[in-house]
Formats: structure tokens, sequence, C-alpha cells
């Protein structure tokens, strides 16, 4: 009891320190830094620098970092959001190499995902870990098909992302070879639970497959190589954000 109570408090006060922005209703562009060498250490750091340039845009923009990079990207950053790519529904004490949320809250997380496809985690899991995290702090659960978000849904994370795994990381973005799992997501979150919004990911590249997702009723999209694997990272968030 001592202990929850504790934690209450602790997150309490750093919901006082979380700076979320005024910019809520905005579509995302939401980077998964991933591990790739491009968008760890150093290079994230100048990664989400080079984000922070078109935060003035109609776009939130999102830097989903590694949790060794939390602290000094957000404390390097103005406006782009830093999320965590995964926590772990644990709290303080014999959980090594788990992933704390205080940890993550007070290293400057501001969100999350959870249950990326290269990382997938029970219903429980998420479940449990939404109980342990400020309401006010965005959750983003990714999913494989609409069944899989329909089962998120009844959760109501803040997001949910649909991501057909065959696809993340390719040429071809979801909203050209399956633009129905996008529309056909969002209906049956909406249907489920209209609070929670639709992002889509997998394959997204360029600003042709962001205006083509929100045509399809998506709030936004997840990406990762199309922006860490750039040769000329500053051209293509120009043209994401465009």
């Amino acid at each position: 009891m001592a202990n929850r109570i504790i934690h209450d408090i602790f997150v309490e006060e750093l919901k006082k320190q979380l700076v979320l922005p005024n910019n809520m209703n905005k579509p995302l562009i939401v980077v998964n830094f991933k591990t790739y060498e491009t968008a760890s250490g150093d290079s994230a750091l100048s990664l989400a620098k080079e984000m922070d340039k078109f935060t003035d845009r109609e776009f939130r923009m999102i830097a989903v970092a590694s949790a060794f990079d939390l602290s000094s990207i957000s404390k390097s950053v103005t406006n782009v959001e830093v999320w965590s790519q995964h926590l772990d529904p644990v709290g303080k004490g014999s959980h090594t190499g788990w992933l704390e949320p205080d940890v993550a809250l007070h290293h400057g997380a501001v969100g999350t995902i959870i249950n990326h496809a290269e990382h997938k985690v029970s219903l429980e899991h998420v479940e449990k870990l939404m109980s342990m995290l400020p309401e006010d702090f965005p959750i983003c659960a990714c999913a494989a098909d609409v069944e899989e978000a329909i089962a998120l849904a009844k959760l109501g994370p803040t997001f949910i992302a649909v991501e057909p795994p065959e696809l993340i990381g390719g040429d071809i973005s979801v909203t050209t070879a399956d633009p129905a799992i996008v529309s056909d997501t969002v209906a049956a979150v909406k249907s489920t639970n209209p609070n929670v919004r639709v992002l889509c990911g997998a394959g997204v590249k360029n600003g042709a497959d962001v205006r083509m997702a929100i045509e399809l009723g998506a709030e936004g999209v997840l990406l990762a190589s199309g922006v860490t694997k750039a040769s000329d990272v500053n051209a293509v968030l120009d043209d994401l954000t465009l």
C-alpha cells in the first residue's frame, strides 16, 4: 500500500512537469528511431534536432527514441515530442532489464508506443501499463490487422497504429498496397471506441503517403526507415510535412 501511494505521488509530480503540446488535434508524424545506427546516440540527437525545425507546420512531430537517448533528446529539442519505444508494466524493484515507466518519464518521455510488430506484448501487458501511466500520457498501441486493432481499442489507448508486418521497412506504403486495411481499421476502431485515434504505418515514405493516409481516415502516420535511412533527412521531412 505504501509503495502504491509513493508511486501515485511520483506520477502526479511528473505530470506537472510534462510539457504537452497545445496542438493535440493536428495530424501526427511519428518517427520510430528503432536501433538504426543513423538514429542512435549522437545521430539520434541530430535527427531529433532536424525534426524540431519542422514543428511550426500543421503536424505534431514525434521522435520515438531508444530509452538510452530519451534524456539527451528531450533536453535538446523545443517542440518535438519524445516518446519511448516500449515500456513494461513494472514498478520499482527486482525487474532486471525491464523498462520501468516512472524512469522513462523522469528522463523526458511524454508518450510511448507499445506492441510494435518487432516487440509484441499481450493485451494484459498493454492494459496494466495503461493503468500505471498518467491519464494524459499518450499511448500508441500498434496493431497488425483490424482484429487486433479492435481488441486494443477496447482498452482505450490514445492511438492505435495499424501496420501490416509484411510491409514494415519496405518500399511500398500500406496506403498503396492495402488501403482498405487503413479505412477498415478506422471504421472498426471508431465503432469500438470513438475516442481512440488511428494512425497508419508500414512503408510510409513521403508526403503523398501521408496525404493518402489522412484521406483514408487516419490521423497521422508511423514511419521509420523513410526518415532514419534518408540520404537527405531535411528534404524528406520537408516533403512529409507539406
